[in-house]
């Protein structure tokens, strides 16, 4: 098993090497000890911590960074029926027999939590991420076909048409323009390719007060946040309890409290705090429909468009030649569904 998990590694990184592009020119990149330099420019990608970088700093994304290191595993769950397999299926409407032998790029990688499921599947999975949270990927999935580096998905360092399927699953909502950042990806996808997304749904009122809350929340350093959501969500969590078990007005009670202060009330306590910092925490955090969604994949060219079960996912195919016609859509059979806004 080892060598073979070995070999799976090797196979991906020369994979890997021979689509990379420099951001500054495109030109081709080489590899010389522990970066990569530019052929025509020069320009060098050093491999610092075991992950290869592209840009310079976290940016916007410094909060991930902190907190995939402080909960590195928290939703990593190797079992075969696993809460986030599930949620990738649901999510994505990506079945297990379409990853295998498939060469993919998992945008916005976080601590490998997808990437887990996707090589589980039989993927071969390059992970980028903004934030320092792609060191945490990278020792993750250390035995898994799987290759993590830090970039900007505005300037991604790949060859175009790379990638046989492309899936980015409550990330792009967090830059500074998803559409912008959607519409960066098709390129890399090959003709035939499938392209994958969840983003938080622009649907539910849920997320009125807490959008409120964010205006300060996301000014402050997500270790303090940390620290007060620790003593918060554990509060808030007992006391939808205790209001749920009184008849007749606990339950709505319970209820309108938690449409004001809005937490995770998942039964895992380091999972209650973690989304909640999650949501809370980022500098970015924007909101989307299906009729948004559909016109970003349509004006990029992509056909066979459905959507997956948890709103707002989306997926669609890039057209294998040039005169692939287009398939039509009703806007109005998509309907939303409620959902809790939690990665």
């Amino acid at each position: 098993m080892a060598t073979t998990e070995s070999s799976a590694r090797s196979r991906l990184f020369a994979d890997f090497r021979s689509i990379l592009r420099c951001t500054a020119c495109r030109g081709t990149l080489g590899q010389d000890r522990e970066e990569f330099r530019c052929a025509f420019c020069g320009k060098t990608f050093p491999e610092i911590r075991g992950v290869f970088r592209f840009v310079e700093a976290e940016n916007y994304a410094a909060s991930f960074g902190w907190q995939w290191k402080r909960y590195s595993k928290t939703q990593l769950d190797t079992s075969e029926d696993s809460i986030t397999a599930e949620d990738f299926r649901k999510r994505t409407g990506i079945q297990p027999e379409e990853l295998r032998g498939k060469f993919i790029l998992d945008v916005g990688c976080g601590m490998g939590r997808f990437a887990e499921v996707a090589t589980r599947w039989g993927a071969q999975v390059v992970g980028i991420d903004l934030s320092l949270a792609c060191e945490v990927a990278s020792r993750n999935l250390s035995q898994r076909p799987f290759v993590a580096i830090q970039a900007d998905v505005l300037n991604l360092p790949f060859a175009p048409e790379s990638f046989d399927l492309i899936y980015s699953i409550g990330v792009l909502h967090h830059t500074p323009d998803c559409e912008q950042a959607f519409k960066s990806l098709p390129q890399y996808l090959k003709p035939g390719g499938t392209i994958a997304v969840w983003l938080y749904s622009g649907y539910n009122r849920w997320y009125r007060f807490s959008d409120l809350y964010r205006k300060f929340t996301r000014r402050i350093s997500p270790r303090a946040l940390n620290a007060f959501f620790r003593v918060i969500v554990p509060a808030l969590y007992h006391l939808n309890r205790v209001l749920r078990a009184i008849p007749i007005l606990g339950r709505p009670l319970a209820g309108a409290i938690h449409h004001v202060f809005p937490v995770n009330l998942a039964a895992d306590p380091e999972l209650r705090v973690l989304d909640t910092l999650d949501w809370y925490s980022p500098e970015f955090q924007s909101k989307h429909t299906y009729e948004q969604v559909f016109r970003w994949f349509e004006s990029c060219g992509l056909d066979s468009l459905t959507v997956g079960e948890l709103t707002l996912g989306m997926r669609g195919r890039k057209p294998a030649s040039v005169g692939t016609r287009y398939a039509t859509h009703d806007l109005d059979k998509l309907a939303p569904a409620e959902l809790q806004p939690h990665d």
